[in-house]
């Protein structure tokens, strides 16, 4: 390969997007390892590299004997086009060796609308895109992530899905690869064999004569009927990642406090994914930054959580941080606070500079319509937090929305716009001026997995004529005000939900340029409806239909842990307005996870130590 400096990065913007050498990179010498993986994110750099999971995995397969792993994320356009341009094929960042060269590459899979960069990344490396395509000469093709628990639209393309997490796993994998890598049939076999692998090229899929599916067929006994999902038994804290070169989307030093959350919100695909609720001990906790100071140089960093307020004593856990820090200016961060007056007294005591944003996600306007979602904050609750936090000259606000939600009402929207309206004038009345707030408004996409998965998207005219309510409402109310594009969200629901007919739609999609399309600049609407149309499928069909609780969904051999009859269960309490309550501080919700979840008692125990 060309010396990639001399060959075109001066033409290109960020050139240190692919230079790799960072500090804490883990090269290894090629020649003295059997197993050589590609840690593949369909995103820009800076993007992958504030991912969670790829630094996780680095770690663990650069530690294990005879395998290497680097990295490797997707080009912006200019370094594409240069690639193509020079004939050079996509390179990993470590040893700058091709992508082609390697045995396994593993793509993470986030979001829906990386689809098709998965297939432009597969291109430039010079491989096939389709499976069925690359035969034992090509490296092993493998995704998981959060769109791996739906693995049929990239069914084609892919050719084993890891289903969970992989921390505990991977190894595993490697061995079997190690074993069997001279027969790539006799390979897949065993590897399907093995808990959370989905091979899906060993499955049929057959048809009803209205569109939905009728089966999922295994091809042959190595294909187990389900595939269950993989759980870490464990966290373990990253305590030597690549540190960038340029500014990523999250410059600063991130410790997983807690996997999973058990509040149970309706709506949320992560709540169900990541169950149970796994904790990392405090004094992991602290070793973590202490390394992470040592061997980074970072000063700030962020306590990662779903839920970081129910972090069994956290606010020891922010004492002795602080405490212990004093004199070295850290600062720290808790995303994902739930709104409450305890969330406010724990942020004000965050080692900090100057008053930033604070930002919360009350999703619904009205009690009614949070009760529905099991996102249950009273009114008053939160009018008590945005008191306290006014008070402690906390004026800058950002809250999250969703509107199109089950059973939403025009009023409810409207209740929106009153909840922000009481909120400026809360703030004046308390510092005499009002706050600023900024308001962040999302559609609601029936994710699977999850309560919800049966219900429909809004058609967009609907959605839109909302839009329109909060912005007639807000207009002249001083708030700003941003919503996403609903083509999009309707894209994005139609991949969350759809079957392995896609695979032709992101295929035609592709062929007509579309990649990066996580992009707004990129996302070209007028291409993917001409894929839609030219593959016979209508995108309403999965994004704004409702389902059939009899119905067989094309996500179902796939097992989350968590039951259909918990889901039914919860889904009909949408309707009723029925709230359940939080399993870690009530009775068990028997969710399927049972025996798996802590129990009220230890973490009261926990609470009082």
């Amino acid at each position: 390969m060309p010396n990639i400096q001399d060959a075109f990065l001066r033409n290109v913007v960020k050139p240190a997007r692919y230079t790799g050498g960072e500090w804490n990179a883990m090269p290894k010498d090629w020649d003295d390892v059997p197993v050589h993986v590609a840690l593949a994110f369909p995103d820009i750099y800076e993007v992958g590299m504030s991912n969670m999971a790829i630094p996780i995995l680095y770690e663990i397969l650069n530690n294990a004997k005879g395998v290497l792993a680097e990295r490797v994320y997707a080009p912006w356009t200019d370094m594409e086009e240069q690639l193509r341009r020079h004939g050079l094929p996509l390179y990993s960042l470590e040893t700058h060796r091709p992508l082609r060269d390697f045995d396994i590459i593993g793509f993470s899979l986030g979001y829906e609308l990386s689809c098709t960069t998965v297939l432009n990344m597969l291109d430039l490396a010079g491989l096939p895109v389709f499976s069925r395509d690359r035969t034992g000469g090509y490296p092993l093709i493998i995704a998981g992530g959060s769109c791996a628990m739906n693995p049929e639209p990239m069914a084609d393309f892919i050719d084993l899905f890891f289903i969970g997490e992989a921390e505990d796993a991977v190894l595993s994998l490697i061995e079997a690869y190690r074993t069997y890598r001279t027969d790539r049939d006799h390979l897949l076999r065993h590897l399907a064999e093995l808990p959370g692998i989905y091979v899906p090229s060993f499955y049929t899929p057959t048809y009803n004569l209205d569109g939905t599916l009728s089966s999922l067929t295994p091809a042959n006994n190595s294909a187990p009927p389900v595939i269950g999902r993989s759980v870490a038994r464990r966290l373990r804290p990253v305590t030597r990642p690549v540190v960038p070169f340029i500014e990523v989307i999250h410059d600063r030093g991130a410790v997983e406090i807690q996997r999973g959350c058990s509040r149970g919100c309706r709506f949320c695909q992560a709540g169900i994914l990541y169950r149970p609720v796994r904790e990392l001990p405090e004094d992991e906790v602290l070793s973590a930054i202490d390394c992470l100071a040592q061997n980074c140089g970072y000063n700030t960093f962020s306590l990662v959580s779903l839920s970081s307020g129910d972090y069994s004593n956290i606010n020891h856990l922010v004492d002795t941080i602080t405490h212990k820090y004093s004199g070295d200016g850290i600062t720290l961060s808790l995303p994902s606070l739930r709104l409450d007056k305890s969330s406010i007294e724990l942020i004000d005591s965050l080692p900090a500079g100057r008053k930033t944003t604070l930002t919360f996600a009350p999703e619904a306007g009205s009690d009614r319509l949070r009760k529905a979602i099991n996102k249950w904050i009273p009114h008053e609750s939160m009018m008590e937090a945005f008191a306290a936090a006014f008070e402690k000259n906390w004026m800058n606000l950002k809250l999250y929305f969703m509107i199109g939600l089950p059973t939403e009402t025009l009023e409810d929207v409207v209740a929106v716009a009153d909840l922000v309206e009481s909120v400026g004038k809360l703030g004046k009345g308390i510092r005499g001026r009002p706050p600023r707030v900024r308001i962040s408004v999302s559609s609601f996409i029936p994710k699977p997995h999850t309560p919800c998965q049966w219900e429909a998207q809004e058609p967009e005219d609907l959605l839109n004529k909302k839009h329109v309510i909060l912005q007639d409402r807000l207009r002249h109310s001083g708030v700003q005000l941003s919503w996403h594009d609903t083509r999009t969200s309707l894209l994005e629901a139609t991949l969350s939900r759809g079957d392995r007919r896609l695979g032709a739609v992101i295929y035609t999609a592709w062929k007509k340029g579309c990649r990066l399309d996580t992009w707004s600049e990129f996302l070209h609407f007028d291409k993917w409806n001409e894929a839609f149309s030219e593959c016979g499928i209508d995108p309403s069909f999965y994004a704004h239909r409702r389902r059939d609780p009899a119905e067989i969904m094309p996500w179902q051999h796939i097992a989350s842990g968590v039951s259909t009859a918990f889901l039914k269960a919860e889904h009909k309490k949408i309707s009723a307005g029925d709230l359940t309550p939080d399993c870690r501080l009530a009775d068990c919700n028997l969710c399927g996870m049972q025996g798996q979840q802590p129990s009220c008692k230890a973490r009261a125990q926990l609470l009082k130590g």
